[in-house]
């Protein structure tokens, strides 16, 4: 039986792995390991936590020792590792955090895997380490077109209203690293000790490189749910600078499904950029949310146009408030992800239009997950659900 430990999965993205796996393998064991730290929500998982093939261990991924009798006691055979510290404004603030879980981290379960897999008879045949990273390790790309122009490539997940490239250049495999925050150097350090344990070591690894997550689940410190949030209370949305910062957006569950695709089909010692080539200005998918909020909160107003045209008007978009820029806050990210497209047949299953549909629907409908996690409460439920376990 394979036994797959999924670092970090009562986060954003890894909630929605292990739900994945653990409803679409029903004959491999999921062990869940997370340390709960601010994000991670064991209420995301509400729906699964009772399945027999699932089981939630609280583990600081630090702690060698203890990661070390788990991969024993457990017999495991696969991890994949998303457990990281992931918010650029915290680690402006608290570096030594970040490279703490994110690099020392790292290494933890990268020794572990090498010595409990050394010990076996077959030692790492039928074994698979899997880093999920960020294109933020790449650094920037130029925004040689700020007016936009017709993109190379497309996906499924490039907006039908809304499909353009704001430069030349994109994010590929092969790119050298220029992290410019405390997260994307400690993101990088921890991209070069997995690489490092296969050359070294010959440790089976895959690592991936993903764009801007967005759905279900998100902790509202990010873009998203946090102005999805502000525009049902009429709440200020704070935008950097002038707004102008681009990123590649990508619906969590096309990204769950590539984690699942990459992990049984990848090559080893591979690197797979995953992204929807769907770039967005921050300011445009902020009034992208306002409309897709107003017209759900049945808030949007028609007028008349000067020209006797009725129009609609949104009346949220007041809420829009300019604030100072982020210290080396990156202007543009775009992930070529064709390699992944070309060799194992991926791309993204939904159009952006759709997705931010299903995700404002999504957080309006569980405006109890959103109190309960803003109050803080949510932090409560592990005591209630695993206390007596």
């Amino acid at each position: 039986m394979n036994t797959i430990i999924i670092t970090g999965g009562a986060g954003f993205i890894g909630s929605h792995v292990v739900r994945l796996f653990v409803n679409k393998y029903p004959d491999y064991r999921i062990i869940n390991l997370d340390k709960l730290t601010y994000a991670g929500n064991l209420a995301n998982l509400k729906d699964i936590e009772d399945k027999p093939n699932y089981k939630f261990v609280k583990m600081d991924i630090c702690d060698f020792e203890s990661v070390m009798k788990l991969m024993q006691e457990e017999a495991v055979t696969g991890i994949i590792h998303l457990a990281a510290e992931s918010h650029v404004d915290r680690s402006i603030k608290d570096p030594f955090t970040f490279a703490r879980t994110n690099v020392m981290g790292t290494l933890s379960l990268l020794q572990a895997a090498k010595l409990y897999w050394e010990s076996l008879p077959e030692r790492f045949e039928g074994k698979r380490f899997y880093h999920i990273s960020t294109d933020e390790v790449y650094g920037a790309l130029e925004m040689t077109h700020p007016e936009g122009i017709e993109p190379p490539f497309t996906t499924v997940a490039s907006s039908g209203d809304h499909h353009l490239a704001y430069g030349e250049k994109f994010f590929t495999e092969d790119l050298k690293y220029q992290p410019h925050s405390p997260y994307s150097a400690a993101k990088a350090s921890s991209d070069h000790f997995v690489r490092a344990y296969h050359d070294t070591y010959g440790l089976p690894t895959i690592v991936t490189n993903c764009s801007n997550n967005y759905g279900p689940y998100q902790f509202p410190e990010k873009l998203i749910p946090l102005f999805i949030n502000n525009i049902r209370h009429r709440k200020p949305l704070p935008v950097y600078g002038k707004g102008e910062n681009v990123r590649d957006w990508l619906f969590v569950e096309d990204h769950a499904r590539a984690i699942d695709l990459i992990f049984h089909e990848g090559k080893v010692a591979e690197t797979y950029n995953i992204g929807g080539f769907n770039e967005w200005k921050n300011i445009d998918i902020i009034k992208v949310l306002i409309q897709t909020v107003d017209r759900a909160l049945g808030r949007v107003k028609l007028e008349t146009s000067k020209t006797g045209e009725t129009v609609e008007t949104y009346p949220d978009m007041d809420l829009i408030t300019y604030v100072t820029d982020r210290a080396g806050h990156d202007l543009r990210y775009a992930i070529d992800s064709r390699k992944l497209q070309r060799e194992l047949g991926w791309e993204p299953s939904l159009q952006f239009e759709e997705g931010i549909e299903r995700t404002v629907r999504w957080y309006l409908d569980n405006q109890e997950w959103m109190d309960n996690v803003t109050s803080g409460d949510y932090q409560r439920y592990y005591e209630g659900m695993y206390a007596n376990r």
